[in-house]
C-alpha cells in the first residue's frame, strides 16, 4: 500500500507553485500522469526526501516515511526508495559497474563482498557485462537507461520511482523498454510509480492512473476502465 499526502511550494523569482495531492492505493504500478507543469516530478521529489514538505505524509507498506505531524522525515537514504531520473543522472566519470556501486559505497570503505556480488548480478541481469568498465558516453540510450535502472536497485529499494524514464528514446526502443520494465517490476514484487504525459507509457505499464493538473489530483482510473485511454488523451 502507498499512501501519500503531500503539500508543499515551490517558488522563483517570478512565479510560485503549490502541489497538494492526496491518494493511496495497492496497485503494484501507479502513474502520475498530466502536462508538463502539473506536479507529477514534485511529487517523486517529495516521496523521496528531496524536497521539504509543509504537511503530509508518506507511508510504504505500513512503514512510515514521512509525517509531518508527529516529527516523522526519514533522509532519502534511508527511505528506501530507488529512483530512476528523467536524464538518468549517471556519472560521466565513472565505469559502468562502478556507477550501479555507487549508492552502496562510501569514501570510509570498499564495496561489501555481498554488494559486489549483487552489482556483478545486477551487471548480468541487465546484459551490461561486456560494457562493465565503459563510461556512460560511449552507451545508447537504452543502455543508459539499464545502468541507471540497475543502480535504483541496487540498494533493494521496497519503491522504485521513475521520472519519465522513456522521454529520450525513439519509438521502437521505448516500446522494447516498457515491456522490459513491467516484466522486471512483476518479477521483484516492488511497488512501482512511473511519471509520464505519455498515454502509450500509462496504458502499457500503468496498473492505476492518478491524472494531475495544477499541483492536484483531478481524477483516478484503474487498468481496463473503459475510459481510460479516453481521459488520457483528452489531457496530454
Amino acid at each position: 500500500m502507498i499512501d501519500v499526502r503531500l503539500q508543499l511550494s515551490v517558488s522563483d523569482a517570478r512565479r510560485r507553485f503549490d502541489l497538494d495531492i492526496a491518494f493511496a492505493t495497492d496497485a503494484p504500478f501507479i502513474a502520475l500522469y498530466g502536462p508538463s507543469g502539473a506536479g507529477k516530478s514534485l511529487t517523486l521529489q517529495a516521496m523521496a526526501g528531496l524536497l521539504p514538505v509543509r504537511a503530509g505524509h508518506v507511508r510504504l507498506d505500513g512503514r512510515t516515511l514521512l509525517d509531518t505531524a508527529a516529527g516523522v522525515c526519514l533522509p532519502p537514504e534511508a527511505r528506501g526508495v530507488g529512483y530512476l531520473f528523467q536524464q538518468y543522472a549517471l556519472f560521466p566519470h565513472l565505469s559502468v559497474r562502478d556507477n550501479i556501486a555507487f549508492g552502496l559505497t562510501s569514501w570510509r570503505r570498499r564495496l561489501a563482498p555481498e554488494d559486489a556480488a549483487r552489482v556483478d548480478a545486477l551487471i548480468e541481469s541487465f546484459g551490461l557485462g561486456a560494457m562493465a568498465r565503459s563510461r556512460p558516453a560511449t552507451l545508447s540510450g537504452g543502455q543508459q537507461q539499464r545502468v541507471a535502472l540497475a543502480r535504483a536497485l541496487a540498494c533493494r529499494p521496497q519503491v522504485l520511482l521513475l521520472d519519465e524514464p522513456f522521454a529520450a528514446l525513439h519509438t521502437t526502443l521505448r516500446r522494447e523498454l516498457r515491456a522490459e520494465l513491467r516484466d522486471l517490476q512483476r518479477r521483484l514484487g516492488i511497488p512501482a510509480v512511473i511519471v509520464s504525459h505519455d498515454p502509450d507509457d500509462v496504458m502499457a505499464l500503468a496498473d492505476e492512473v492518478f491524472m494531475l493538473d495544477g499541483g492536484g489530483l483531478q481524477q483516478s482510473l484503474r487498468a481496463g476502465d473503459p475510459d481510460l485511454r479516453a481521459a488520457l488523451e483528452r489531457r496530454s
